[in-house]
C-alpha cells in the first residue's frame, strides 16, 4: 500500500468555495484522458474522426440528460485525449429542482464510460480519465457564445492544442479563458 504524502498527495480544488454547483446554470466542462492518452480517435483534416472509444464517450455524454432530468446537453466535441461540453442544469419556474452538482454528474459520466472502453479493451480498472477535470461557470449570453463558439471550432485549432503532444505552436487557450 502506498504511504500518503502531504505534499503529492494533497489536490488544490479549483472549485469556487460556497458555490452550489447543483444551482440551475451553464456549466463549461473540460476532462483529459489519463496521462493525456489520445484513446477516443483522431483529427484529420482539422476534423475529429471518433475511433468505437470516442463513440462511447459522445454517446454517454449525449445521454445525460435521460439519467439527469435537470439536466441539458449543449455544445460538446471530442478530440483526441480530451473533450470539452456545457452543462446546463435547469430549474422549473413553478418548482425548484434540486438536483445533483456537476461534480457527480461528471463523476459518472466518467466512471461509465470508462467501465465501457474498458469492457471492450479487457481492461477493467484501468484509468481512463484524469482524476479531475476543469470546470468554468457560464455567467452571461457573450460568454455563453465565445465558449459555444470554442468548442465547436476546437478541431480546426488542433495543430495549436496545448493537449496535442505534437502541435506547431502555441495556444492561446490561457489567455482566452482569462477573458471570459
Amino acid at each position: 500500500m502506498k504511504s500518503y504524502d502531504p505534499r503529492k498527495n494533497n489536490r488544490r480544488s479549483i472549485r469556487l468555495k460556497e458555490y452550489d454547483y447543483s444551482r440551475p446554470g451553464a456549466y463549461f466542462i473540460t476532462i483529459c484522458t489519463h496521462n493525456r492518452e489520445p484513446l477516443f480517435g483522431s483529427i484529420i483534416n482539422s476534423e475529429m474522426k471518433s475511433n468505437l472509444y470516442g463513440v462511447f464517450v459522445s454517446k454517454r455524454w449525449n445521454n445525460l440528460p435521460r439519467y439527469y432530468h435537470h439536466l441539458e446537453t449543449n455544445a460538446f466535441v471530442i478530440m483526441p485525449n480530451h473533450i470539452h461540453g456545457i452543462l446546463v442544469i435547469k430549474s422549473d419556474s413553478r418548482k425548484m429542482i434540486k438536483g445533483q452538482p456537476i461534480s457527480e454528474i461528471v463523476r459518472d459520466f466518467k466512471t461509465f464510460s470508462s467501465r465501457r472502453i474498458n469492457e471492450v479493451r479487457g481492461m477493467s480498472g484501468t484509468p481512463i480519465w484524469q482524476r479531475n477535470y476543469w470546470e468554468h461557470i457560464i455567467r452571461n449570453d457573450d460568454s455563453f457564445k465565445r465558449i459555444y463558439d470554442y468548442i465547436l471550432t476546437n478541431p480546426l485549432r488542433w495543430h495549436l492544442d496545448k493537449e496535442n503532444p505534437y502541435r506547431e505552436g502555441e495556444d492561446d487557450f490561457d489567455r482566452w479563458i482569462d477573458s471570459l
